[in-house]
């Protein structure tokens, strides 16, 4: 397993981190498992948030790292609000709610630090220097090591960059998402802070699942990129998911893929791969992408 630094903090994570949402309660048992036996193939990230579950995720995953706690990187999520009839959420950015919110997670993690906090979206209207604030008097009281955030939404990823100290940008990159690719990889780069990369199979469509419309993707543009996936992957000898593993971890921007574990058998899988996974060249890149159109942010620009 490789390990690379978390932007421009001395933490070292896994290349493959488990995105621990896809975890149920009602598999309890399930998933602590899942999370000690992907620790002893040596992933050393796991990312959760107070959302998931209504914390009951943070719960889970706190119970199942007891024994390595402090030989892993612990990620949780801050921002949203359950309603109290415990029908939806509400976004709720502010230095008071994170500085409080805190507590909670650490709680339901069993654990006395947050390697990494993350704003769980955000929006340009928020109270961008208060948010900042908070995260900085977490990372001085020793509550979290490092911040960040979970998004998609370029201005706001700008305005953090110029006015904090982020360690790293959680969003979505695979074949089928490459809208990383158009400038904000390389920003992010170029400032020295992570990207790290969620959806690398895309819902499944890159493994197994049916292919439909995504994002400005239509079914048949779908089609036609799994179809290059396939015949790549029979060309070289692996499977699906090595190959878009691959090509996710191939950008120099991404620090961590996460993966959405959820039974016993994609965990195997994933641990028998992992060492299959590399970078590929350019020319590699080029025949993934024969005759694929590329994408752009259309939104929050």
């Amino acid at each position: 397993m490789q390990y690379n630094k978390l932007g421009k903090s001395a933490i070292e994570v896994s290349s493959i981190g488990l995105g621990c949402m896809s975890l149920k309660g009602s598999k309890h048992k399930q998933g602590v498992e899942i999370i000690r036996k992907a620790f002893d193939s040596g992933i050393n990230f796991f990312d959760t948030a107070d959302l998931y579950e209504k914390g009951f995720n943070e719960m889970l995953v706190g119970e199942a790292v007891q024994d390595f706690r402090k030989r892993i990187v612990l990620s949780t999520k801050v921002g949203n609000s359950w309603r109290a009839d415990g029908n939806g959420w509400d976004w709720k950015a502010s230095k008071s709610y994170i500085v409080k919110t805190v507590e909670s997670s650490l709680s339901r993690l069993k654990t006395d630090y947050i390697d990494l906090y993350q704003l769980h979206g955000g929006t340009i209207e928020d109270p961008i220097d208060e948010i900042i604030e908070a995260f900085e008097l977490l990372v001085s009281a020793g509550k979290i090591r490092t911040y960040g955030l979970s998004s998609i939404r370029s201005n706001v990823i700008r305005e953090y960059v110029a006015k904090s100290n982020i360690s790293a940008v959680m969003m979505q990159y695979s074949l089928l998402d490459r809208r990383l690719e158009e400038e904000m990889g390389a920003y992010l780069l170029h400032h020295r802070i992570s990207v790290l990369a969620r959806g690398a199979v895309a819902k499944g469509m890159l493994i197994n699942k049916q292919a439909e419309n995504f994002l400005q993707y239509s079914s048949s543009e779908v089609q036609h990129i799994i179809r290059n996936l396939h015949a790549f992957a029979k060309k070289h000898h692996v499977n699906n998911l090595t190959v878009a593993l691959s090509f996710v971890l191939s950008n120099e921007a991404v620090t961590a893929a996460l993966l959405g574990i959820n039974t016993p058998l994609q965990l195997t899988e994933l641990i028998q791969i992992k060492e299959q996974v590399r970078s590929l060249t350019g020319a590699e890149k080029i025949e993934l992408l024969s005759g694929v159109r590329a994408l752009y942010f259309t939104e929050h620009r």
